[in-house]
């Protein structure tokens, strides 16, 4: 890889370039003072078609001034502008400093608009139809992708509407999930809990916990099994928020419902992962997103 990052390449690029642009003023040097061999009548003995004769007539005088300025734009571009491998320009323009000017541009711009919401509480904004339509349009842009536009997810998605949170539902952890991304991680466990049949058991009993359709002789064969499942989501089967591990009691699935889905969980294991937005979004954007977010499974407290 150090041949990529050599000086060589640099020297290339801008040789490259600058050979390729004196090129092009050679060859219009060339193309205006070399003489073809014509006969008297200024043809070249060409002949298409019958009586459609190639003349040896010079160039037009516009198609060569524009071809001029092209090179002497292309010149000046190149002592302006990043051109010449790495030498940046007279100006020092990037693109990586505009897109930084502009981002601080449109940040300024918006700031007086989240001003008034910065002291407010999540639970405010959560009944504050201005910030509830900031936050709706945040929520469009950087969330439905994954969670949908009506919020209530997908498999392997959270649905942010039913109060169900891996990592906790106040207004502090969602500012935090938001902000700083989350990444669930459940191991396989099939080795574990012990052979194929084990873990259909085991399936089975996690299937009881919450009053879903299963077994229950093999509910009752797999309730020991549960143990090498409890140190992430609790004797009680109830979860851990610290962990993200989810409630196995509450009928919620977000990687799948059955027998077959759980034990594809507890073969495969589960790593699921959500970006965090706080290199998109400012401090105050993220706190508004965050009490649209809370307002969408606590509408009965707006």
């Amino acid at each position: 890889m150090s041949d990529f990052t050599s000086e060589f390449w640099h020297y290339y690029v801008a040789g490259l370039t600058l050979v390729s642009i004196i090129a092009c003023l050679i060859l219009l040097w060339i193309s205006g003072t070399t003489k073809a061999a014509t006969h008297a009548d200024n043809t070249t003995g060409h002949v298409w078609d019958g009586d459609l004769a190639e003349m040896n007539n010079p160039l037009p005088r516009w198609w060569v001034y524009l071809f001029i300025i092209t090179v002497v734009f292309a010149l000046a571009y190149g002592v302006l502008y990043p051109t010449f491998g790495k030498y940046q320009g007279v100006l020092g323009w990037s693109s990586q400093g505009q897109h930084t000017a502009e981002v601080k541009k449109v940040q300024e711009a918006i700031a007086p608009i989240y001003a008034k919401f910065n002291e407010m509480k999540p639970e405010q904004l959560a009944g504050d139809a201005q910030a509830m339509a900031v936050g709706e349009r945040l929520f469009m842009n950087y969330c439905a992708q994954c969670h949908g536009s009506d919020a209530r997810g997908a498999k392997s998605f959270p649905n942010l509407t039913d109060g169900d949170w891996l990592y906790g539902g106040d207004p502090e952890a969602i500012k935090t999930t938001i902000a700083q991304g989350r990444n669930g991680v459940m191991p396989p466990m099939g080795a574990a809990v012990g052979g194929p049949e084990e873990v259909r058991n085991l399936a089975h009993y996690v299937l009881s916990l919450s009053g879903s359709p299963h077994d229950s002789v093999r509910a009752t064969q797999g309730k020991n099994s549960f143990g090498a499942c409890a140190a992430c989501h609790g004797m009680d089967a109830k979860g851990n928020t610290a962990m993200g591990a989810p409630n196995l009691t509450d009928g919620v699935w977000l990687h799948g419902w059955g027998e077959e889905a759980i034990i594809r969980a507890v073969n495969n294991g589960i790593n699921n992962q959500m970006p965090g937005q706080a290199a998109l979004l400012n401090e105050a954007q993220i706190h508004v997103l965050s009490g649209y977010v809370w307002g969408m499974s606590n509408k009965s407290a707006n």
